[in-house]
């Protein structure tokens, strides 16, 4: 992604986060990604659909005002919302998990969230470092932990524990095959630093530079075929989006551009932490 997007998207973020955003909310087409991986997010949300003979997991509801629009998208995939039987999430911000209750209501779906983050989901957004999050509380009915496998139909995908963007962000890996050839599936939980974020002297979260250190050393770690984010705009989906809607080669198959997306989203942070560590001497 071109520099300018990243500073675009987080000169709003600071603003619009932990309250309702419309204007990230607006429908958007379904698509396949990959084999059996579809995208069922809206314009500026990303949520994935993995689907197999056994019912299908669902990554990020997204807003409570976004479930309608998924369940529409997963419908017009032609998959029922109720088939599917796991929800999971990238990490407990309100434009990735508050609508995990009504999801999870209209589905009867299990929700498993990594341990950190689970307490805000079942809190309704209370307790985070940062933000006064406000959503309908819901019963985590599985505590992941970091290299925990969630399986279903024949599908597993592994936990990541990525921490720093909330104590409990989650990158989500799998492989998946198409054609007779394999691939590795990237979904980025996220490894930003908010505007207003505290790298040093966080009281409420002290070891957070540490754990933005841990996150970039697992990014760094993961094989990537397939890069996907908590948000389009880290993968620059629109671009991608348009070329494989023109067809030829997958754009979504992007090595090189995960790579350098986790290299310069660490230089950002390191330099923020300078900055920082400057600024508090």
């Amino acid at each position: 992604m071109r520099p300018h997007s990243f500073a675009a998207f987080f000169a709003c973020l600071g603003v619009l986060l932990a309250d309702f955003t419309p204007q990230w909310n607006k429908p958007l087409p379904p698509y396949r990604v990959i084999s059996n991986l579809y995208y069922v997010g809206t314009n500026y949300l990303a949520s994935f659909l993995i689907t197999t003979p056994e019912g299908h997991i669902l990554i990020n509801p997204d807003y409570e005002q976004s479930v309608p629009l998924i369940r529409a998208s997963v419908e017009k995939l032609g998959f029922r919302f109720s088939d599917i039987k796991i929800i999971l999430i990238s990490h407990a911000h309100d434009d990735h998990a508050a609508g995990c209750a009504l999801a999870k209501k209209l589905t009867g779906a299990k929700l498993m969230v990594m341990d950190a983050d689970a307490a805000e989901i079942e809190n309704g957004g209370a307790g985070d470092f940062q933000y006064h999050q406000h959503w309908t509380p819901v019963k985590v009915d599985r505590i992941l932990h970091d290299g925990d496998i969630v399986t279903l139909g024949g599908m597993s995908l592994v936990a990541h524990l990525t921490p720093g963007h909330t104590k409990g962000c989650t990158t989500w890996t799998m492989e998946i095959r198409e054609g007779g050839h394999p691939y590795h599936v990237v979904i980025v939980g996220s490894p930003n630093v908010n505007p207003g974020y505290k790298l040093v002297g966080n009281t409420r979260y002290p070891q957070i530079a540490s754990d933005y250190e841990r996150t970039f050393r697992v990014l760094a770690s993961l094989p990537c075929d397939i890069f996907l984010g908590a948000h389009g705009a880290y993968y620059d989906m629109n671009n991608k989006l348009k070329r494989l809607r023109a067809g030829g080669r997958n754009p979504f198959i992007d090595p090189d551009g995960y790579r350098a997306y986790v290299a310069e989203r660490e230089h950002a942070f390191r330099a923020e932490l300078s900055a920082q560590q400057q600024a508090n001497r």
